[in-house]
């Protein structure tokens, strides 16, 4: 199974692009997804379903992403839904909430926004080796170790807890899986029972998290990872025509949405 974080060996154009290009790029349309607008949403949704099929990202990858955040995805959803002032459309008498059409539209749209960022951040994991990512975000921070900021352990923790995440869930699913077949159910009863038994996973997950951790430190100490400071690196990054075609058009984009907002 595909999660968020886990990276997919390709050789399409995005895969190629320099790690540097992809890290800021990314930023820019996190940017332009808190800022879209009606007609911008259909924009950037059409242009992450073409960078997936460029970089052949499926749609069961791309769901595959987005499931482990489907629940909060769907909780921010029935929150706008419900609790958003407007015209109703849809009483749900006895209860003291009614269907809005401002929720919907203020529902879908935050759920959209969200659901965006998890995808552009996915198609940047699932196309860049951790090693470039490490080597991208160190060399974007690398001004900050002008003023002390240990910029490349920094790049280090930050990968860490990417790669972290899909290591995570398939713990949580291994757990899960390993006490169903010894007869609990997380599905049956009320939802206090059917918690109670969800805060079963928690002690063996961490103890499992913790485990991961203490064997991550013991290796990086016997390869004698002290310290970032003097440290090089076997392939030194270089920007190639495309990196500086993507830069180009992402500026052009960025500074006709900021245009056109004025």
């Amino acid at each position: 199974m595909i999660h968020l974080g886990q990276y997919l060996p390709g050789d399409t154009v995005i895969h190629r692009l320099d790690p540097r290009v992809k890290i800021l790029f990314v930023v820019a349309l996190s940017a332009l997804i808190f800022a879209a607008t009606r007609t911008e949403i259909l924009f950037i949704s059409l242009f992450l379903v073409s960078a997936a099929a460029a970089a052949r990202v499926t749609t069961a990858r791309i769901l595959a992403a987005l499931r482990p955040v489907a629940l909060f995805m769907a909780v921010i959803f029935l929150v706008h839904l419900l609790f958003t002032e407007g015209r109703p459309v849809l009483p749900l008498a006895p209860l003291p909430v009614a269907v809005t059409q401002e929720g919907l539209v203020r529902g879908t749209y935050v759920t959209w926004q969200f659901a965006g960022l998890v995808l552009s951040a996915a198609l940047l994991t699932m196309t860049t080796p951790p090693s470039d990512l490490v080597a991208g975000i160190e060399r974007l921070l690398r001004p900050l170790a002008r003023v002390g900021v240990p910029t490349q352990d920094l790049a280090v923790m930050i990968s860490m807890a990417l790669r972290f995440m899909p290591m995570m869930l398939e713990e949580y699913e291994r757990i899960r899986m390993a006490q169903t077949a010894r007869g609990a159910d997380f599905t049956a009863g009320s939802l206090a029972a059917r918690t109670r038994s969800l805060a079963a996973l928690a002690v063996p997950l961490l103890m499992s998290a913790f485990r991961r951790a203490d064997e991550l430190a013991l290796a990086m100490e016997a390869r004698c990872y002290t310290g970032g400071e003097g440290r090089t690196r076997l392939h030194v990054m270089v920007m190639s025509p495309a990196d500086y075609g993507v830069i180009t058009v992402t500026t052009i984009v960025v500074l006709f949405v900021i245009v056109s907002g004025l």
